[in-house]
């Protein structure tokens, strides 16, 4: 029952994610798109991230290289994610965002090491077959592709490297991580706009409320996510996130026009279970830890030998 408070709260968190859109889609209707939006919104949460950042400065000095790969990556999921939402297909674009366990689990593979186990290897044949019927897989399916959809693609990418990076950074305060993609979204999306010449909009008193309304939505949606993963087991948590696909899913085909076919139906069935099957911890026999591999990524600081040696 003590768990019963952080299960609550990641579900209540998945399902503000998945709701997203409809906020988005209101702002794009009245001159807010994409990166500009970006910039402002998470511009507001990083003034309050960097004073907590400077504070805590001290416990992640140490581990200062993965905070930039949780900045760059995270930061840069958050805003072509939120992007994506805005301008393209909400079922689309959430169901290629939702191979981030997958590409997670080939970077964990690739750059920590980790074995692919025959069930991870069938997560990732699920995952591929999902997105196969999402999207009518053909000769020309990626010449086909939209700009939202590359967009949601990258920010799956980049979820799963900032992934990678936050476990990597054991040392570092769960706030900083946290905070630190706030302010790396601000960032990147100030660049977007410079780099394509993107104008920011007037900003009226009606959309100034509003925009810091969407800003601690975002703030609550993060917090209760974060609380939620770390205060409940991988399995389950792998279980609750999907709530942010159905969320999104679900309230797409009921508050639009567009039809979700079956195949689409099918594909984000696939995905889901991939995701579960991605996120659900194997049992493994670990009698002594394994030697490390001389080819270990720079961002992974933390290592066991090392931790070892201090005790």
């Amino acid at each position: 029952m003590k768990t019963l408070g952080p299960q609550l709260l990641l579900v209540f968190g998945a399902s503000l994610w998945g709701l997203g859109w409809i906020p988005l889609h209101y702002f794009a209707s009245v001159g807010w798109i994409g990166m500009p939006l970006v910039l402002l919104t998470y511009g507001l949460l990083a003034v309050v991230a960097i004073p907590v950042l400077w504070w805590q400065r001290r416990e992640w000095w140490a581990q200062s290289n993965a905070l930039l790969v949780i900045t760059i990556c995270g930061g840069w999921a958050a805003a072509a994610l939120v992007t994506a939402l805005a301008v393209g297909e909400v079922v689309r674009v959430m169901l290629l965002f939702y191979l981030a366990p997958v590409w997670g689990m080939l970077g964990a593979r690739l750059l920590l090491g980790e074995r692919l186990t025959p069930l991870r290897i069938l997560a990732l044949l699920l995952a591929m077959s999902g997105i196969a019927l999402t999207l009518g897989v053909d000769s020309d399916t990626l010449r086909s592709l939209s700009g939202a959809d590359w967009l949601a693609l990258s920010a799956g990418f980049g979820f799963a490297l900032n992934n990678l990076a936050t476990r990597a950074a054991d040392k570092v305060p769960l706030a900083s991580k946290t905070l630190a993609c706030f302010i790396g979204s601000a960032v990147l999306a100030g660049l977007v706009c410079l780099i394509l010449a993107q104008p920011i909009p007037p900003v009226t008193f009606t959309i100034s409320w509003q925009i810091v309304l969407l800003a601690l939505g975002w703030l609550l949606a993060l917090t209760s996510v974060q609380y939620g993963l770390t205060h409940i087991e991988a399995g389950r948590a792998a279980v609750l996130i999907v709530f942010e696909l159905i969320a999104a899913v679900l309230s797409s085909a009921w508050l639009t026009e567009r039809v979700i076919t079956t195949p689409e139906w099918i594909g984000a069935m696939l995905i889901g279970i991939a995701a579960l099957i991605a996120g659900w911890p194997e049992k493994t026999a670990r009698a002594v830890p394994e030697p490390l591999s001389p080819d270990v990524p720079p961002f992974r600081l933390a290592e066991p030998a090392a931790k070892d040696a201090e005790r």
